[in-house]
């Protein structure tokens, strides 16, 4: 049986099935990533519930595993040379498990590289804009007086619908047919948009039928609905 003790994360989520990639996440925008990823793949892991309500991130266990501090974070019982690889950053994992099962990603390097671009995409841009704007929209910065950041993040996450919008015309998923890293990358984050920011209006996500046609699509499939509730609550 596969030995997690030298991992000091362990001591505090315990795994009941060391042979399995062990997940330690929430259900947020980054965190679901993974938990669809897995439920995609098929790959067999087991989830932990890190609650960042509780700061749970910033405690020295999580922290030896992720220095970021932020989730997810997987160890890999069976990484490369069969030993245990611990991972952070979401964007990195995704590509992490697309290489290992070859699922996801396209064996053609030129589509390859195309997709990792739209998964950076989601990375450097998307996920920053929208998560501020949530912020100045949704919580505590709709407190502060001054609009201006508001706007700001309105305008910029508008432009970011468009580049997407733009892509997506006559393709059903951002790589065209095929279903891929990119579209499990991106579709937290633009739900979360219209769904738990509630910027839906803000934005004027009617716009971008492409976008909500896709994102549709997107939440039918059956492993996108299982892993959005993964890791569940305690």
């Amino acid at each position: 049986m596969t030995d997690l003790s030298a991992f000091p994360i362990n001591s505090r989520w315990p795994a009941q099935h060391p042979d399995r990639l062990q997940l330690y996440s929430t259900a947020t925008p980054n965190g679901v990533k993974v938990s669809i990823m897995l439920e995609e793949i098929g790959l067999p892991y087991e989830p932990h519930y890190v609650n960042i309500g509780q700061d749970e991130t910033w405690t020295p266990e999580f922290l030896s595993l992720n220095p970021n501090g932020k989730i997810p974070s997987i160890i890999d019982p069976n990484g490369p040379g069969g030993k245990p690889l611990p991972l952070f950053e979401s964007g990195a994992i995704l590509l992490y498990l697309a290489e290992k099962t070859g699922k996801l990603l396209p064996e053609d390097p030129a589509l390859r590289y195309e997709t990792i671009q739209w998964v950076f995409f989601q990375m450097a841009s998307i996920g920053p804009m929208f998560g501020q704007l949530g912020f100045f929209h949704k919580f505590a910065g709709r407190e502060i007086a001054d609009k201006r950041p508001l706007e700001r993040y309105r305008g910029e996450s508008r432009r970011l619908l468009g580049v997407l919008e733009k892509r997506l015309e006559g393709r059903k998923w951002i790589m065209g047919d095929d279903y891929t890293i990119a579209d499990v990358s991106t579709l937290g984050w633009v739900r979360n948009l219209v769904g738990f920011y509630e910027a839906g209006e803000l934005v004027g996500f009617a716009d971008f039928g492409n976008v909500a046609a896709w994102l549709e699509r997107g939440l039918a499939r059956p492993a996108v609905q299982r892993g959005l509730a993964i890791p569940a609550k305690p």
